[in-house]
């Protein structure tokens, strides 16, 4: 198992006073340390594990990779996908999307989860973006806007458009060409993060972008925060498994305590 850095493991040595023996804002503030040393340490480990770094998967423009995220909302990847490409293969373009029968994008986009909600969500969005962009629903002075605004007012200003979240504002910036900071969490990568306990067990997915991004170091680049992301996602695909978690062989197990209390600690390494 790789070795802790040495910030992390300060933070796992006891050299962090624990929160009971400090007043509140002070336990807040090594609570605080605690977790983003925590995040660190998980990042390092599962980066190594998984191979980062790791290669962005799309190539969309934001406009797209707006409208392919509002379609993978709880929907598998396939699924969205097909979904995603047999809409742009009928409506080339996003002003023919906007001005279909909601009906028809309903059809297309069938193979995702709740087509019959996402249809329309989908042209309400784009007919709020004609209205913010002068009346033209155009590429070039959205991307122009979210490449300026700085990322949290970017994410803001996405929020504001019709059923988009945090979730979806993130991936549009860091899934899109644009390659912006913003950290989406999935629901893999939230499992990981809250049995870590870098959040708490009732914080929801979308409550925890604000939460678990605060923990990452504020000078890191789009790379850095998708392999973050991807790792996380990755560990919870292939080992911290939503039933009966592969704890046994987690690399991140010495530092869990959801894993400690399924198994009990670790056996500490014979004297040499």
């Amino acid at each position: 198992m790789p070795a802790p850095t040495a910030g992390a493991a300060a933070a796992f040595a006891g050299t962090v006073p624990t929160p009971a023996s400090l007043p509140d804002s002070a336990a807040d503030a090594a609570d605080l340390a605690r977790r983003r040393a925590l995040a660190l340490l998980a990042h390092e480990r599962l980066c190594a594990l998984y191979g980062a770094p790791f290669r962005f998967f799309s190539v969309k423009d934001p406009l797209s990779e707006l409208v392919s995220a509002v379609l993978s909302h709880r929907t598998r990847n396939a699924d969205s996908h097909r979904a995603y490409q047999q809409l742009v293969a009928a409506l080339p373009t996003w002003v023919q999307v906007r001005d279909a029968p909601t009906a028809e994008v309903e059809a297309l986009i069938s193979p995702c989860t709740w087509p019959e909600q996402k249809a329309p969500r989908i042209q309400a969005i784009l007919r709020e973006l004609t209205d913010r962009l002068a009346g033209q629903l155009e590429l070039a002075p959205l991307q122009a806007l979210l490449t300026e605004l700085p990322v949290p007012e970017a994410r803001a200003w996405l929020e504001t458009l019709p059923g988009v979240g945090p979730k979806t504002s993130a991936a549009t910036l860091l899934f899109s060409t644009l390659r912006r900071p913003a950290m989406p969490v999935d629901s893999h990568h939230h499992r990981v993060a809250q049995r870590l306990g870098l959040i708490g067990p009732k914080v929801g997915t979308e409550a925890s972008h604000a939460l678990l991004e605060a923990l990452l170091p504020a000078g890191w680049d789009a790379q850095q925060v998708y392999d973050h992301h991807e790792a996380l996602m990755f560990h919870g695909q292939k080992c911290c498994y939503f039933r009966s978690p592969a704890c046994r062989r987690c690399v991140l197990l010495d530092v869990c305590p959801t894993g400690q209390q399924l198994l009990g600690p670790p056996a500490p390494a014979p004297a040499a």
